[in-house]
C-alpha cells in the first residue's frame, strides 16, 4: 500500500545534510503528521534530498501544495475526498494517502466508497477494485492502530 521508506542516513552522507533556514525537518514533518498521521516514504525522501540540494524549491513546493490543497472555500475533508478520487482515476498509488487523510478529517466509510463509485464510472472496474483494496486496507490499519493504543492503555494500567 506504502512505498518503503528510503534510507535516510544514506542520503545524509551522499547527498548531503537538510539546509533549509526557514523551518526544521520536523517542523516540515509535522504538517504531513497531522494530516496523515505519519510522514509519507516519498514526502520524508523529498524533504531530505530536496531539502539538502535546493532548500529554495523545497520551500515553493511546500508553499505552493499548502496554497492548492487548503483552499478557503473547502474543509480539509472535501479537499481530500476529491484528491482521493482525482487519484483514483489514473490509479495513482498515493490515492490511499488522501483517504487516509480523509478519514482523519471525519470521511465516513460511505463517503470514500461514493468516491470510488465517482471514479469508477469514467475510470471502470480497476478504480472500483482498487478503492476496495484501499478501505479495507485502511481499515486493517485502523484496527492495528486502535489494538496497539489499547494494549499500551492496558500496559499502563
Amino acid at each position: 500500500m506504502i512505498p518503503p521508506r528510503v534510507n535516510i542516513d544514506l542520503v545524509r552522507e551522499r547527498i548531503g545534510a537538510y539546509a533549509e533556514q526557514d523551518y526544521t525537518q520536523e517542523e516540515r514533518f509535522a504538517i504531513y503528521k497531522e494530516l496523515i498521521g505519519f510522514v509519507p516514504p516519498r514526502i520524508e525522501a523529498r524533504i531530505n534530498v530536496t531539502g539538502a540540494l535546493d532548500p529554495k524549491l523545497l520551500e515553493l513546493q511546500e508553499q505552493m501544495r499548502a496554497h492548492a490543497m487548503y483552499p478557503k472555500c473547502f474543509d480539509v475533508k472535501t479537499s481530500q475526498l476529491m484528491l482521493f478520487g482525482m487519484l483514483m482515476m489514473d490509479l495513482n498509488d498515493a490515492a490511499p494517502l488522501h483517504a487516509i487523510a480523509a478519514r482523519r478529517a471525519g470521511a465516513t466509510w460511505e463517503e470514500l466508497q461514493a468516491t470510488i463509485g465517482l471514479a469508477f464510472l469514467f475510470r471502470g472496474l480497476s478504480a472500483a477494485n482498487r478503492g476496495a483494496e484501499i478501505l479495507a486496507n485502511i481499515a486493517k490499519r485502523e484496527a492495528d492502530e486502535e489494538a496497539t493504543a489499547q494494549a499500551g492503555a492496558n500496559a499502563v494500567n
